[in-house]
């Protein structure tokens, strides 16, 4: 077992990512505590989301200062999100773990690799170039209800995995809402506030939450995150969503080699 303390290390590159990507940071934490610190998944997934809390609400503070949060459409999208979180977490108690962690990570490889698609035809800079306001992305009608409804899957995944959310929340609001990757990522980590804490109640309750450690990765990942924030915005859309993709792969192929 590795030193506790080499965890604040773990939050602080898991935080620039987590929040130059807008995924939340579940998709390392989960493994970094199963693996190296023998945790349990369910105490695992616990304690993730609730360092994760840390992450999204330093993470959101810095992107309203760059003013690149869609703060409607995000609260709008957490009416579905958090109540799946909740939901996942319930579920992530009884259901087979195993079906449920590569029946997931099949579907984020599969979403990275249609993401990609998109962008070397030249669809996802199209998109990521649209001048859709706050106000315009939810008076979209059809689209916008297809997206808020696959957000509680989102929320779903984030409780039952400890993820955060971001992998699919991002992806939703890009190729669903149409809204830039830049302005996603900023929005996916304020809904992720919303979600993560939904998440984390069922947890607690059922006693699967290690707050020292969850206290430790969020010392790093607060930090992290500040340099995530302000990196994102340096980064372009097109490498921006190539990073994002990578992380996808990278989360799918994790969860489908530990559920073989």
């Amino acid at each position: 077992m590795l030193d506790q303390w080499l965890l604040i290390i773990f939050g602080f590159f898991i935080g620039i990512l987590a929040s130059m990507t807008g995924v939340g940071g579940g998709v390392f934490i989960v493994p970094i505590l199963t693996f190296f610190y023998d945790f349990k998944v369910n105490a695992a997934t616990g304690t993730s989301l609730t360092a994760i809390i840390f992450t999204a609400l330093a993470s959101t503070i810095n992107y309203a200062r760059q003013k690149r949060i869609y703060y409607r459409t995000g609260l709008v999208l957490a009416l579905t999100t958090a109540p799946g979180a909740f939901v996942g977490s319930w579920v992530a108690k009884i259901a087979q773990e195993q079906v449920l962690g590569l029946t997931f990570g099949i579907f984020l490889v599969l979403v990275a690799v249609r993401m990609i698609i998109g962008l070397l035809r030249g669809k996802s800079e199209s998109m990521a170039q649209t001048t859709r306001t706050d106000r315009e992305v939810l008076r979209t009608g059809k689209m916008a209800i297809i997206g808020v409804a696959l957000g509680f899957f989102g929320g779903f995944a984030s409780g039952l995995l400890g993820i955060g959310g971001g992998v699919l929340i991002v992806p939703i609001m890009t190729i669903v809402l149409g809204i830039p990757i830049h302005i996603a990522v900023a929005t996916s980590m304020f809904t992720i506030i919303f979600t993560a804490t939904s998440g984390v109640t069922e947890y607690y309750l059922s006693g699967l939450v290690n707050f020292p450690t969850a206290l430790l990765f969020a010392l790093g990942t607060v930090v992290g995150a500040q340099v995530g924030a302000y990196t994102s915005g340096k980064i372009s859309k097109r490498n921006l969503t190539m990073i994002f993709c990578a992380i996808l792969i990278v989360a799918g192929a994790n969860m489908i080699l530990k559920y073989m």
